[in-house]
């Protein structure tokens, strides 16, 4: 819902105090309106149905998996699309990655600056998938290069870790065993200079265009 030409944000947040700071932060942009707050997921569901706002922000803290459900239920709330930012003190590779595959739209950690929020914001408002670089453990990317140097199998592989797969489902797609999975994800890591599963499918993403990376300041 545009006011003004606004893109509005609402909240869905636990603590007052934080949200008040959001609300602070907005009133000094010039595309981006504050619509309200909620401090709990049915709340949120109101909310989004009423207002329906461009984003709205969600606390990890209410639970991941009461949140993961709530995202993938949010765009059935309103004929408007509502994109859902998951925010929190700290958020690991692997809840990422399960948040953006649940269908949440940006990964915001609480901790960041001001210029940071807004970014965020400003690019899931207009349509595009954010989350902060400091969400990754490694400062190694996966380059381009370092893509190409993988065998055929290894990037199978690849692909199956993006789409969420455990290691035994990997196999059993593959038809290999789940050591064989082990080994091939031994090499990728090593070629590509990211250590862990979530890593390497967030990494795969990003090089896709799917989500875009934003450095910290």
């Amino acid at each position: 819902m545009d006011i003004h030409g606004k893109k509005t944000i609402a909240v869905c947040e636990s603590q007052p105090v934080t949200a008040e700071g959001l609300n602070a932060i907005l009133a000094q942009c010039n595309d981006m309106t504050f619509l309200g707050r909620t401090d709990s997921l049915p709340a949120a569901s109101e909310l989004v149905r009423q207002l329906r706002p461009d984003v709205c922000l969600v606390d990890k803290s209410l639970g991941i998996q009461a949140v993961m459900d709530w995202v993938a239920q949010a765009k059935m709330l309103s004929q408007h699309a509502t994109e859902v930012v998951i925010w929190g003190v700290s958020i690991t590779e692997a809840e990422a990655l399960r948040f953006l595959q649940s269908g949440a739209k940006g990964i915001l950690r609480k901790t960041s600056d001001v210029s940071t929020v807004i970014a965020c914001l400003e690019a899931v408002a207009g349509g595009s998938s954010w989350m902060a670089d400091s969400v990754f453990r490694d400062t190694h990317r996966m380059e381009r290069q370092h893509r190409s140097e993988l065998t055929p199998r290894e990037q199978q592989v690849l692909e199956l870790v993006e789409q969420g797969m455990k290691n035994k489902e990997i196999a059993r797609e593959l038809g290999i065993r789940p050591g064989t999975v082990k080994i091939h994800l031994k090499h990728i890591f090593e070629k590509t200079g990211v250590r862990g599963r979530y890593g390497l499918a967030l990494s795969v993403m990003r090089e896709k265009g799917m989500l875009e990376m934003a450095p910290v300041s």
